[in-house]
């Protein structure tokens, strides 16, 4: 388990006496900024260390320490030359901060800090981007990390899950501001803004409301995350931010030259499926002992196992008559309801639902690469394309080679991943799904703002998986947009060097994002678009 927050050398909380947290949003991307204050009330020094776990889509880009009237910035370097560096400054009594990533996937980071003595202070200054997932409404979603602030703890609770780690106090008993305001910018205008919580009126400050204001009206409940939901007035039309290069980079780096993100969302018709069902739907499910943790740390939580079974039963009855499936289960061990995938049949169906019923998490550990590679050994059947739905809460040790796997055969599948419960890893959950062109959902017990059906009975944590289990499953049935190609129209002497992976695969309902270097004498005219 890994606690999160600034913590001393017996990974207990250091208190967090005031944080303020200011968001920039242009399109699906935030820019956040992050001032927090914490205080050793201890009667010693402690040796302090900040702990901030990190989306698989978020890069943090600056962060600042003070201690005793001290400013300490931190700067790349190679790793053991920045662990040796910290050690001689640490042995000396001096103050001094290391910055690493940690984890299998990489998604969380870690700043030794160093001694911060009794009484005094450490003044916290952190700024990441992350991309924003796009919600079925189309709205642009932010979640404030809880990392930021210690939670509501129930009564009589003694779960155990990763949000353990995260600092908690009783409600009524919060020894801290929070302040959080938001700055909203599109270049096709800004519709509204919704949050779980309560919040100022918007605010344009643009007569045609391609900028806006918000913030935090009072202090936000204490037993769930703070989410803003964005929505644009046209949010199909592409878009184009270009930063400059930082100045004093030197020209021609990663740093000194312009940079470009382009966005797009594009509107496609949706394709009603023929009279002839095709594709082959493989399930691959959890059934790690963690799986009989809590999807949250409240009361009568469910557990992520029995999340994960009324997920994948809704999938399976909502499944074409005439296409094929098999489901598989995995721990230290895996085993399939079928040796091969079968004709989806009212008998095969009534079949797998009584099986699913009686699933446990009783498998063990999270091995999750053997029945990969046993699912890609099986032959594909002509006229249906495999779909692959992946159901998991845990982190791997060997996330990049499972990425890998699912790379490798990304030809002949798509992939859609579900994280089940607080703590899956984005690395892992996200990085299948964008190594086989599908997309990567998460199920937690906090509110997600979703419509509910009051005539339809089902527990809490159904209303939350059935739209992000239908939206994938929707998907699949849809046939994607391939053959993708960017061109650029720029002045003579520029040209714009991708980075990373251009689009190969846009499914309808989904946002893609692509970045670029600009080379040559910087221009503001650059145009993008796409054929």
């Amino acid at each position: 388990m890994t606690s999160c927050g600034l913590l001393n050398s017996s990974n207990k909380p250091v208190p967090l006496h005031s944080g303020s947290v200011t968001v920039l949003i242009r399109g699906f991307v935030a820019d956040v900024g992050c001032e927090l204050l914490y205080r050793n009330d201890e009667p010693v020094p402690v040796e302090a260390m900040f702990v901030f776990p990190m989306d698989a889509e978020a890069s943090i880009y600056a962060f600042q320490a003070r201690l005793g009237g001290v400013c300490i910035e931190a700067q790349l370097r190679e790793k053991k030359q920045a662990q040796e560096l910290y050690g001689d400054a640490l042995a000396g009594g001096q103050s001094s901060f290391l910055l690493q990533q940690e984890g299998a996937g990489g998604d969380v980071f870690s700043c030794s800090l160093g001694n911060l003595p009794p009484g005094e202070e450490a003044a916290l200054t952190l700024r990441y981007v992350c991309e924003l997932p796009l919600e079925p409404d189309g709205a642009a979603r932010y979640m404030l990390p809880a990392v930021l602030r210690p939670r509501y703890t129930p009564d009589g609770w003694d779960g155990e899950d990763v949000t353990q780690g995260v600092p908690r106090v009783p409600q009524g008993k919060v020894p801290y501001t929070l302040s959080l305001s938001a700055t909203l910018q599109s270049p096709h205008g800004i519709d509204r803004v919704l949050s779980n919580c309560s919040l100022s009126p918007l605010s344009y400050t643009a007569r045609n409301r391609t900028t806006a204001q918000v913030s935090l009206a009072e202090a936000p409940p204490w037993d769930r995350d703070v989410e803003l939901l964005v929505y644009y007035a046209e949010p199909h039309k592409p878009s184009a931010v270009l930063e400059v290069g930082l100045p004093g980079a030197e020209p021609g780096s990663l740093m000194g030259d312009p940079a470009l993100m382009v966005t797009l969302l594009p509107s496609l018709p949706e394709v009603v499926p023929g009279q002839s069902p095709a594709g082959e739907f493989i399930f691959l499910l959890d059934r790690s002992g963690s799986m009989e943790c809590p999807l949250d740390g409240r009361d009568h939580s469910p557990q992520r196992i029995d999340s994960a079974k009324e997920t994948l039963v809704l999938l399976l009855k909502s499944l074409p008559l005439g296409c094929y499936f098999n489901i598989y289960g995995f721990g230290s061990q895996f085993e399939s309801f079928y040796p091969q995938s079968v004709g989806y049949t009212q008998q095969t169906m009534a079949e797998s639902l009584q099986w699913v019923q009686q699933l446990q998490a009783d498998l063990g550990g999270t091995e999750i690469l053997a029945p990969l590679r046993a699912i890609y050994r099986s032959p594909c059947r002509d006229g249906h394309p495999r779909q692959l739905f992946v159901f998991t809460d845990g982190e791997v040790v060997n996330t990049q080679e499972v990425i890998t796997e699912v790379q490798h055969h990304r030809g002949a599948h798509r992939c859609f991943s579900f994280g089940i419960g607080e703590g899956a890893s984005t690395a892992l959950v996200k990085g299948i799904a964008r190594a086989a062109g599908g997309s990567a959902e998460f199920i937690t017990g906090q509110d997600r703002m979703q419509p509910k059906d009051p005539g339809v009975p089902a527990p809490p944590w159904v209303y939350r998986s059935l739209p992000q289990a239908l939206q994938s499953l929707k998907r699949a049935l849809q046939p994607a947009g391939t053959g993708i190609s960017l061109s650029w129209d720029l002045p003579p002497g520029m040209e714009a060097e991708l980075l990373g992976r251009g689009p190969e695969v846009i499914f309808r309902g989904q946002r893609c994002l692509i970045y670029a270097q600009l080379r040559g004498k910087p221009q503001v005219s650059a145009l993008a678009w796409l054929h």
